[in-house]
């Protein structure tokens, strides 16, 4: 099995170092156009996936579908490979539920994603490397989590029902709540970064550090030219390594999604708590975010209902978690695809209830 978890970590490495060191070398403002292209791609990439999957399961290499799941709806022994808990048909299934509850929660995030660069006013040019690296550090977050989520479950069965009731009560916090967006000026970890370390008043670039009294900070760049030198770096003592707002921008965004991943890890693990199907879901969701942010980031205001569909699913995945063994007893194998297609239209509906609603016009300055 380490052979195919390093396998997988390798192809979304290269992928990873061809997007930034190949496709998007240069800073450029990322135009809605390139984003869809890019959008498609990862989509199609995450459901390509899925062959191999079947194919895997299926014939079980290296182990597959052999590991514990409490989700699972028939498991059979077979000779020679023990007890059988998925086999390809019912780990595909899953692998698509889990990816489109991942990228729905994804989406969700793209919300915080822009309240964050609004606030900061990150340049449209710098956007993309606040992701490229924000979501390098998800990646890594939510495996250590998955990791730790899969031995809980393992040793104790009872998570499980923690995890659904977990999962319940933020879907309705979220479809009852109506507080506004907090701060992110505010956010504990930005203050404790402002302590440790300082922070130019300005952009350099896409730098995320530089040297205080350096040519790098010696003219910050942001829209509308050059300007001069920053009073926090003429305060510094020359040489000091000085921390950059784009650096603190990545802290927040870092931080949004391990609270976004909180809410995500246990609902893939209502659809199954195989970790070879919840790490691929959770990676091939995240890797097409960034793009899929520059597609939507002008439409957002667009979209009214699809937080309101996202906060069902989460509801629905909670409820499902909690009822699994009385679900599974009614349901049989139409179990999980049963909550694959209660997700697709779900999230159908709201992106429908979204565009059909009237649109009305800003009020006049």
């Amino acid at each position: 099995m380490l052979l195919l978890y390093a396998g997988f970590v390798a192809l979304v490495l290269a992928l990873l170092a061809l997007d930034l060191g190949v496709f998007h070398r240069k800073a450029h403002v990322v135009s809605v156009k390139e984003a869809l292209g890019w959008s498609a791609f990862w989509i199609a990439l995450g459901l390509l996936f899925t062959l191999f999957i079947w194919a895997g399961y299926e014939h079980h290499w290296l182990g597959l579908g052999l590991g514990r799941d409490p989700m699972a709806t028939n498991p059979r022994t077979v000779e020679g490979l023990g007890v059988v808990y998925n086999d390809g048909t019912s780990a595909a299934v899953k692998y698509v539920t889990g990816y489109l509850v991942e990228k729905s929660l994804a989406v969700d995030n793209i919300f915080v994603i822009s309240l964050i660069f609004t606030f900061f006013r990150v340049p449209s040019l710098y956007q993309h490397r606040v992701l490229y690296w924000g979501i390098l550090g998800a990646l890594l977050m939510r495996g250590a989590m998955i990791a730790a989520g899969t031995t809980l479950i393992r040793e104790f069965g009872w998570v499980l029902y923690v995890f659904g009731a977990f999962l319940v009560v933020m879907g309705l916090k979220m479809l009852l709540s109506d507080e506004a967006p907090a701060d992110p000026g505010q956010n504990a970890v930005v203050r404790l970064t402002r302590r440790l370390l300082p922070v130019t008043e300005h952009f350099h670039g896409g730098r995320f550090f530089v040297r205080a009294g350096s040519a790098g900070a010696a003219e910050a760049e942001v829209p509308g030219g050059p300007r001069e030198a920053d009073g926090a770096v003429s305060r510094a003592a020359r040489g000091t390594l000085m921390a950059t707002p784009l650096f603190l921008v990545l802290v927040v965004v870092e931080v949004s999604d391990l609270i976004f991943a909180v809410d995500s890890i246990p609902a893939v693990f209502a659809v199954t708590a195989d970790p070879f199907l919840v790490f691929t879901s959770n990676v091939f969701a995240i890797l097409g975010l960034r793009s899929l942010y520059f597609a939507l980031e002008r439409m957002i205001d667009r979209f009214q209902y699809l937080e309101v569909a996202v906060a069902i699913v989460l509801v629905v995945v909670g409820v499902k978690m909690l009822l699994h063994t009385w679900l599974r007893t009614i349901l049989g194998e139409a179990f999980n695809l049963t909550l694959l297609g209660a997700v697709v239209l779900i999230l159908l509906a709201g992106v429908v209830a979204s565009v059909l609603r009237p649109r009305t016009e800003p009020p006049a300055a």
